[in-house]
C-alpha cells in the first residue's frame, strides 16, 4: 500500500515539472493523434479487414535500399583503424576536404575553404536542432515555408522565439512570397529558412529565385539557412546550390545530407558549409551538444561524395519510378506533374471520390482521402493540409528491381481504376 501510495506522490509531482515548451503540466494528456500515427492505425484496420492483402505504401520518406557495397566497405576499413575510435568532436579533415571538392565538382561552388567553411552534422536535423541555439533570443521570428519540415522552429520556439510561416502554393510553384511578409514581424525577424528539392513538394528553386533570396536577406538583415538534402536527387541538369549564388556565402549556410543522397539514412552523417562565421558558431554550440559522429561514418561519408555517380544512379532509379508513378496517377485522374528532383510526388487531393461500388465520398481535407486510400485501395500516402489539400507519393517503396517495381506500380493503377475523382 505504501509503495502504491509513493508512486502516486511520484506521478504527481512529476507531472508539474514538465517545461512549458514541451506542454507543461499537461504534458502527455493530450488525446490528439499525430497524422503518421493515424496512417499507422488506418494500415492495421485495413489488413485485419483483409487477411493476407499487401498495403502499398507511397508514404515511406526515406530510401528503400541499403548504402551501396563500396561505401559499406569503406566504412568497414576505417572500423577497424585504431585511430578512428575515439570522440570525433567537430571532425577531422578527411569529410571537410571532400565536401569541398563535392561542392566544386558537383554543385559548381567553387573555394570552398575546408578548414573554416565546412563543419560535418549527425544529420541535417541534428544540425536545424542545434543552429537556433546559435542565432534565436526570446522574440525573435524565424521565417519558415509551410508545408516544411519544422525541427528548426520547433526549437526556435523552445529559446522563446516565434515562427511565420510562408505557404508554398501551386500558383507561385511551391516558392514562398517573401513579399507577403509583415513589416512588423520582418523587423524582428533573423532567419529564413528554405529546402529545395523540397520536402513535401518536390518543387525545385531556380537561379533567380535563389538570387532574389540573397538581395532580400542583404536588405533585411537576414541569414538564410538552406536544407539540401535532396539537392543531388535531381532528374536533369545539375544540382542547384544556394551557395552557387552570387554573395550567398555572405548571407547564409547550406546543410547537406548522405542519408537521401548516397542511402545512408541510419548513418546519421552529413555537412554544413557556407559563411564562416555561421559554421564557426554551428561548431560553438555542436561543441557542447555532442561528441560528433564515428569518424569511420565521416570516413565513409566522404568516400561517397568523392564518388557522386553513386547519387546519379540512385536518382535515375527514382526518375524511372517517376514516371511510371505519374503515368498511373494521371490515368486513374489524379492531377500529377512530375518534378525536377527528389522523391517526392506532391499531388492535388480531390475533394470527392465515387468507387468501383457506385458509392460516392466526399473530403474533407486531404487527411480524409488519405484514409479512404488506405480503407478502400490499400495504397497507403501522406496528406498535407497546411496550405492546400495535397497528398504525397514517395517513390521509395519497398521493390527489389525494376520488375518488380513496375508490379508495384501496376498494382497502384489496377487498384486505382474505376474510381473517379472530383476536384
Amino acid at each position: 500500500m505504501k509503495t502504491q501510495f509513493n508512486i502516486r506522490m511520484s506521478e504527481s509531482y512529476i507531472q508539474n515539472l514538465f517545461a512549458e515548451r514541451i506542454g507543461g503540466r499537461q504534458y502527455g494528456k493530450s488525446t490528439a493523434i499525430y497524422k503518421f500515427e493515424k496512417i499507422k492505425r488506418a494500415k492495421r484496420a485495413a489488413l485485419a479487414a483483409n487477411p493476407g492483402a499487401e498495403i502499398i505504401d507511397m508514404g515511406v520518406g526515406e530510401p528503400d535500399e541499403m548504402a551501396f557495397p563500396e561505401i559499406v566497405a569503406e566504412l568497414h576499413a576505417e572500423a577497424r583503424k585504431p585511430e578512428n575510435r575515439g570522440y570525433a568532436d567537430n571532425g577531422d579533415a578527411v569529410l571537410k576536404e571532400a565536401a569541398a571538392r563535392y561542392l566544386a565538382r558537383v554543385c559548381q561552388v567553387p573555394g570552398i575553404d575546408p578548414e573554416t567553411e565546412v563543419m560535418h552534422s549527425i544529420g541535417s536535423k541534428a544540425a536545424l536542432s542545434i543552429l537556433p541555439a546559435a542565432f534565436i533570443n526570446p522574440g525573435d521570428y524565424v521565417l519558415m515555408t509551410t508545408p516544411g519540415y519544422p525541427v528548426f522552429g520547433t526549437h526556435a520556439k523552445y529559446y522563446g522565439g516565434l515562427v511565420h510561416n510562408l505557404p508554398l502554393t501551386a500558383e507561385r510553384q511551391f516558392l514562398p512570397d517573401l513579399g507577403s511578409i509583415p513589416p512588423e514581424i520582418l523587423a524582428r525577424a533573423k532567419v529564413l529558412v528554405l529546402n529545395y528539392p523540397n520536402n513535401p513538394t518536390g518543387a525545385s528553386a531556380s537561379p533567380e529565385f535563389f538570387a532574389s533570396v540573397v538581395a532580400f536577406a542583404r536588405q533585411h538583415n537576414l541569414i538564410v539557412i538552406h536544407d539540401a538534402a535532396y539537392a543531388a536527387l535531381v532528374f536533369e541538369g545539375k544540382p542547384l546550390s544556394f551557395l552557387a549564388t552570387p554573395g550567398a556565402k555572405e548571407v547564409g549556410i547550406e546543410l547537406h545530407s548522405a542519408s537521401k543522397s548516397f542511402n545512408m539514412t541510419g548513418w546519421r552523417c552529413g555537412f554544413v558549409a557556407g559563411n564562416p562565421l555561421l559554421v564557426k558558431a554551428y561548431g560553438d554550440v555542436k561543441d557542447n551538444t555532442d561528441s560528433g559522429q564515428f569518424l569511420a561514418i565521416q570516413h565513409a561519408t566522404a568516400y561517397g561524395l568523392d564518388h557522386p555517380e553513386i547519387t546519379e544512379c540512385i536518382a535515375a532509379k527514382y526518375s524511372r519510378r517517376m514516371d511510371a508513378l505519374v503515368d498511373a496517377l494521371r490515368a486513374a485522374g489524379l492531377e500529377a506533374r512530375k518534378p525536377r528532383g527528389s522523391f517526392f510526388l506532391y499531388v492535388k487531393a480531390p475533394r470527392a471520390a465515387t468507387g468501383t461500388d457506385g458509392k460516392r465520398q466526399e473530403f474533407a481535407n486531404a487527411e480524409a482521402v488519405s484514409q479512404w486510400l488506405i480503407t478502400e485501395k490499400l495504397i497507403s500516402t501522406v496528406p498535407w493540409d497546411d496550405a492546400c489539400a495535397y497528398l504525397r507519393f514517395s517513390v521509395t517503396f519497398a521493390a527489389k528491381h525494376p520488375a518488380d517495381e513496375q508490379r508495384v506500380l501496376g498494382e497502384v493503377a489496377r487498384r486505382l481504376t474505376g474510381a473517379r475523382f472530383e476536384f
